[in-house]
């Protein structure tokens, strides 16, 4: 099978028969075998019917369906699962990202030799309040903290090679990151394409403001994880004994001047009075808690049943 087409949904039944059609005018013009596969992440509405009427009516869908919201990144993930297609690509059910930019996309994977090529919405519809200048801001921020060279991260129009999504798992709402694992897995002949960003037509957006906090805070978290995930000692050890040496240096200089005053019968000042010295054991206490957790993340890993997991990706990387 050429294309697997993995759709998130949510709240989208107006948009879906229309994307449907859509894809399908794609799909023959270029001779692709394909699957579509739509994800629909607990829709209120009637999204669910509508994806079902289009599984009946098309073989090459294919309809999953979670009890509640869970959330983009949970729906991607079940959707790579199910996947079969050599080239998997990424759009939202919204009507904003253009079926038509699918031929490039495969071309870009299967002949360019990319194993991942995100879209880049260089013009886009959106509020520029809200929206862009934010969008902006994250995708500055995002480049500079995990070195990947790309416009707009967060796209929902990507296209992977197959080994790429069965290799990363997406979870909590890393979907925003997932350049991001995939360079982590070894895949790093990862491109970009501008691509057509469409006006919404149908309903509301589903994300607001506090998606640019979460997504910084989840920045951190995966960039912790893929230097320090598997060697978390190399951290909290290095802080931990850095706290408790400057600590330690602290407690050192305190009773040597003690000393000095012993020795030269002078007065010598109360130790406790002196801000240095609740400084200093502050510094010694932190320094042996971030050494503790640096041993027993080690403790924890060392008993983990994934601990190699990353010898297997970069097998598969080479192969």
């Amino acid at each position: 099978m050429d294309i697997s087409l993995v759709i998130p949904l949510f709240n989208e039944e107006e948009s879906l028969p229309e994307l449907h059609q859509w894809i399908v005018k794609v799909m023959n013009a270029n001779n692709y075998s394909y699957e579509v596969i739509f994800v629909d992440d607990g829709s209120k509405d009637g999204s669910w019917k509508v994806v079902c009427e289009l599984a009946a009516k098309d073989p090459n869908v294919k309809a999953i369906k979670f009890r509640r919201n869970y959330g983009k990144s949970p729906a991607l993930y079940v959707g790579f699962e199910a996947a079969e297609g050599d080239v998997v690509i990424t759009m939202d059910a919204d009507l904003q990202d253009s079926p038509d930019e699918i031929p490039e996309l495969y071309s870009m994977i299967r002949e360019g030799g990319f194993d991942l090529v995100s879209g880049w919405k260089q013009k886009r519809y959106d509020n520029a309040f809200t929206k862009n200048l934010p969008s902006k801001l994250y995708n500055w921020t995002n480049r500079k903290i995990s070195g990947i060279k790309l416009h707009d991260m967060n796209c929902g129009l990507k296209a992977y090679r197959k080994d790429v999504v069965k290799c990363i798992e997406v979870y909590g709402e890393m979907h925003r990151f997932i350049p991001v694992l995939a360079k982590n897995a070894g895949f790093t002949n990862i491109g970009e394409k501008v691509v057509q960003h469409q006006a919404r037509k149908y309903g509301v957006s589903k994300f607001g403001w506090e998606r640019f906090i979460n997504g910084f805070l989840d920045l951190l978290t995966i960039t912790f994880i893929s230097r320090f995930g598997k060697r978390p000692m190399h951290l909290f050890g290095l802080l931990g004994t850095f706290m408790f040496a400057l600590g330690f240096i602290g407690v050192g200089w305190l009773l040597g001047n003690k000393l000095y005053h012993v020795f030269t019968d002078s007065r010598a000042p109360k130790v406790a009075e002196n801000p240095l010295f609740f400084i200093s054991l502050t510094a010694m206490i932190l320094g042996t808690m971030l050494f503790l957790a640096g041993f027993i993340s080690e403790l924890i890993l060392r008993n983990s049943s994934v601990r190699n997991n990353y010898l297997l990706e970069k097998k598969i990387n080479l192969d």
